[in-house]
């Protein structure tokens, strides 16, 4: 496991994935046995390792990637680094004869991640990315609508993503620094698009086309570090896109932003028989029999609270974390051959739509989404 010192890797992927699943006895298979990780922190930060080890009852630990990468008994590798640092690791992986698991984005390019791809596939190694949006109570619920037909056609999603991120001046930000520096891999389109690609291929509708426009609003903060940097990578970006069937996406993500919704994620579908507005957790729903008629008139009080006639989807029972639920199907696929579809090429996908949504930017049109070929 490469890169756990961070906050993603640290909480998410160990913390609340692997330790977990650790602290429950293992992976429970239906012939009585189980699967029970044994990971090996690897890192630069001998300090971090060491403490991160101590607190989950982890004996293994090391800062020698390519020595950890020599044991033929560690037979998965993962990757949770900084963005710029994972398609180099992860092809040495696939070259040491690992199967590979990894945080998106899965390279900074279109090109280093078809690479991966066509590298893993000769190397005949199973592999894998993590879309853990697809995993979340909210958009399971959503997922259970379509599944339903009660949108009828749906017609439109419009998505709201961010947060106000401190420049560290007065506070501390919430985000490292290396996210709002492009030459570090940093940058919200890169980040967020390949998040926006699974979701809506796998929701609504392959992506077909897609118009961007980004900015960097912030352009001076202050690292862990406290010292004054450039922001060089955007913060902020606005885009459409239009999926098969017609369906348009329309969805903002910023980290300039401050929240007056119901989550720091949410999602409105419109269809023509009903809405739905999902959050990270909760979704509710408006069917076409409680659709308010509004009248428009701006000179008399509204008579109508667009909050009635909302009803919450039921949670159907207890929900796992979602990077917990996808680490258990792909440690299922790699020793059981269990069906794993969000692969290298699904993570390819988002970087694809990435460099595209920055093409429009730079060029101020849409840009179709082509057929990833290999």
């Amino acid at each position: 496991m490469n890169g756990v010192t961070g906050r993603m890797g640290g909480n998410q992927h160990l913390a609340r994935s692997i330790a977990a699943i650790r602290a429950e006895g293992g992976i429970k298979l239906a012939d009585g046995s189980s699967i029970w990780p044994d990971p090996i922190l690897v890192g630069r930060n001998v300090e971090k390792l060491g403490k991160l080890a101590a607190m989950h009852g982890i004996e293994r630990w090391s800062t020698d990637l390519a020595a950890c990468l020599s044991n033929r008994d560690d037979t998965i590798y993962f990757d949770a680094q900084t963005t710029e640092l994972r398609a180099p690791a992860v092809l040495a992986a696939i070259e040491a004869g690992k199967h590979v698991y990894c945080e998106k984005p899965v390279a900074t390019n279109l090109a280093e991640a078809l690479e991966l791809v066509r590298k893993a596939n000769v190397a005949g190694i199973r592999h894998g990315v993590v879309q853990d949006k697809l995993f979340l109570p909210g958009l399971l619920k959503l997922r259970g609508l379509i599944d339903t037909g009660f949108f009828g056609r749906i017609l439109s999603v419009r998505g709201e993503f961010g947060y106000w991120v401190f420049e560290g001046t007065d506070q501390p930000a919430q985000r490292p620094a290396w996210n709002y520096r492009k030459e570090d891999g940093g940058g919200i389109v890169l980040d967020m698009y390949c998040h926006w690609r699974y979701v809506l291929d796998n929701l609504f509708g392959g992506v077909r086309s897609v118009l961007c426009l980004g900015a960097t609003h912030i352009p001076e903060r202050v690292d862990e570090s406290g010292h004054s940097y450039r922001a060089t990578a955007d913060d902020a970006a606005y885009g459409i896109m239009e999926l098969d069937g017609g369906v348009i996406a329309q969805i903002n993500s910023s980290w300039t932003v401050r929240v007056r919704r119901d989550d720091l994620l949410v999602l409105q579908v419109d269809g023509t028989d009903g809405s739905a507005v999902a959050g990270l957790r909760d979704c509710v729903v408006q069917p076409r029999e409680a659709t308010p008629r509004p009248v428009w008139d701006p000179d008399s009080p509204q008579p109508i609270n667009f909050y009635d006639g909302w009803e919450p989807v039921p949670d159907t029972g207890p929900t796992e974390n979602a990077f917990k639920t996808q680490w258990e199907l792909f440690l299922k696929h790699v020793v059981c051959g269990d069906p794993f579809p969000w692969d290298l090429r699904e993570g390819a996908k988002g970087v694809q739509l990435a460099e595209l949504a920055m093409r429009s930017w730079r060029e101020r049109r849409f840009v179709d989404v082509p057929s990833l070929a290999l």
